[in-house]
């Protein structure tokens, strides 16, 4: 049994989980680097187990890190709205927010901060909808919507909305573990561009993909383009090629139980950024202005 865990420690380990770099997770948590490798070596001696490979521009999670990693932070999150959520609470809040996002935070991002939410205020009804970032745009707009919830890299003169990052979620390449770049800790986009590549279209994720890839005058060998993030996945899992993906939607296995590898890469790919926009110049009803607070609490610091 591992009595002797701290929340601090968990807080690190997250840390850590999030960056790929115990340097930056320690300056992301105003602590030393000693205090940020200390706290996870002593997670690992708690729990007998491996949290991360230790490369040489910085760490990935081992298969057992990935699964403690679910367990960190959903035992943070409980803590965070038991301590914050108190002061957030509008007694007997009744109503609807209109919220939209995109498929990709539809489906990795919103499902458990909405559980969180509504059993925080039961009697607030979430209208949600799928839409893509352009539909989001205009019905943001519009009025027709109170919060959109999506990539906000893809949005062009963001400045014309209300908006705030939730979440920056760093690319990595994905590999099978038998993939020739699987042994190498800090591949290149040259590196990558030798073999077949696996391409997700879903929330313009070609447009985004490719100029990164345009910056360093180098075209992948596209051999598939997908807009399902699991068949991506299967493909990966079964070596047919390799991807690029945010660590939001990264997961260790594939449907079928194939393991998943992912490999941080030595050039510049800019991360992720998820968010919220809103209109800038109309007041929120007050059940999305709950809803709205309650995700920015739920990301801040």
């Amino acid at each position: 049994m591992a009595h002797n865990i701290t929340l601090r420690q968990l807080r690190y380990f997250v840390a850590a989980a999030n960056s790929g770099r115990f340097s930056v997770a320690a300056t992301n948590e105003h602590v030393s680097q000693s205090a940020i490798t200390n706290g996870v070596l002593a997670l690992e001696s708690e729990l007998g187990v491996e949290l991360f490979k230790r490369l040489p521009q910085g760490v990935a999670l081992t298969a057992d890190g990935e699964e403690f990693l679910r367990h960190a932070r959903q035992i943070l999150d409980s803590v965070h709205d038991a301590v914050r959520l108190p002061r957030l609470r509008e007694k007997g809040l009744r109503g609807t927010v209109r919220v939209a996002a995109t498929y990709t935070l539809l489906g990795y991002f919103l499902p458990e901060l909405l559980a969180r939410f509504r059993a925080t205020y039961p009697d607030v009804e979430i209208d949600l909808r799928d839409m893509d970032r352009a539909t989001i745009e205009k019905a943001v707009s519009a009025g027709d919507i109170d919060l959109g919830v999506v990539i906000l890299s893809n949005i062009q003169r963001l400045q014309r909305f209300g908006h705030a990052v939730l979440v920056r979620s760093r690319r990595q390449l994905w590999v099978a573990p038998t993939h020739p770049l699987a042994e190498q800790a800090s591949p290149s986009l040259r590196d990558i561009a030798q073999y077949p590549y696996l391409l997700l279209t879903a929330d313009e994720g070609e447009r985004s993909a490719l100029q990164y890839w345009k910056v360093k005058r180098i075209a992948p060998q596209i051999a598939f383009r997908t807009s399902s993030i699991e068949a991506l996945r299967g493909l990966v899992a079964h070596n047919f090629g390799v991807t690029i993906l945010s660590d939001m939607v990264f997961r260790p296995w594939s449907l079928e139980g194939k393991r998943i590898e992912a490999r941080p890469i030595v050039d510049t790919v800019p991360h992720m950024d998820a968010g919220m926009i809103w209109h800038p110049k109309k007041t929120l009803p007050k059940p999305a202005e709950v809803f709205q607070q309650f995700l920015l609490h739920a990301y801040g610091s």
